[in-house]
């Protein structure tokens, strides 16, 4: 089936207001705008989800973002139907913060953030000013932080929110590292400037970079992503036919055979 899909950079988004109500639904729901992140998630709305949905009578738009904040206002705004791109206390976060009603609806397998090889190549050979390319997004900022604290590498202040930990909040640097935040999407390339490079999984899929390259991969369960609805259309029938699909049979054949490493939703068993 050949590919359909609208990349929409963020510069172009932000000039138009949210001007793109021609990406919005249809009164019936029979056309679903799904906004995802560049990479494995799209990958999988356009070689699974999609299909499915089409098979049903549904036709489907992929718009795919380089940014964390976007896809969520989109949705809010209307012009996306569903997104997925998000762990649930990032969603958590952001909706309070900005007063959205979104509602996660279902697990999705995620590719786990981890530490990556730069300029050295193994965690033995760390030393004091050694450079750490992590995001800059406030939420996976913090998840890195907690990783390179579960690496024993920093120490973060004790009774901090986990999800807005930052920098500032490094109360004790072991390794005596040097932190560069960067936008996620270019964390794959920055691993040619510094020492190591922490990378999401999402990224380090779509860059091509193997997860067992990692030197050290995200051990908690709490971060793996969910598709996200307004919380006004959890009942409306093409949620129901999303659920179902990103639950079938076909899709978790796919997804094992495609994402090998990945983290699975919890229903699902493993």
């Amino acid at each position: 089936m050949r590919r359909t899909f609208l990349k929409l950079p963020l510069l172009a988004l932000a000039a138009c207001s949210f001007s793109f109500s021609v990406l919005a639904a249809d009164p019936d729901n029979r056309h679903i705008v799904i906004g995802t992140t560049v990479g494995d998630f799209a990958d999988m709305v356009t070689e699974s989800i999609k299909p499915q949905l089409e098979a049903q009578g549904y036709s489907v738009e992929l718009v795919e973002f380089t940014d964390y904040v976007m896809p969520n206002l989109a949705l809010a705004e209307g012009a996306l139907d569903v997104n997925c791109f998000q762990n649930q206390p990032y969603l958590d976060t952001f909706s309070q913060d900005r007063g959205l009603s979104l509602s996660p609806i279902t697990q999705v397998p995620t590719g786990p953030m981890g530490l990556y090889a730069g300029k050295l190549n193994s965690l033995d050979e760390v030393k004091a000013g050694s450079t750490v390319a992590l995001p800059n997004d406030p939420s996976n900022q913090a998840r890195a932080l907690l990783m390179l604290e579960d690496m024993g590498w920093i120490k973060l202040r004790e009774g901090i929110e986990q999800l807005r930990a930052s920098e500032f909040d490094v109360v004790e640097n072991i390794k005596g590292i040097k932190l560069v935040p960067l936008e996620a999407a270019q964390l794959p390339r920055s691993r040619e400037d510094v020492d190591f490079s922490v990378i999401n999984g999402n990224y380090a899929a779509s860059s091509g970079i193997a997860f067992t390259e990692g030197l050290f991969l995200e051990r908690s369960y709490d971060f793996i992503n969910w598709v996200v609805v307004r919380s006004e259309d959890k009942a409306q029938p093409f949620v129901q036919d999303l659920i179902a699909a990103y639950n079938s049979d076909s899709f978790k054949e796919y997804v094992v055979e495609r994402f090998e490493g990945y983290k699975y939703p919890e229903a699902w068993g493993q």
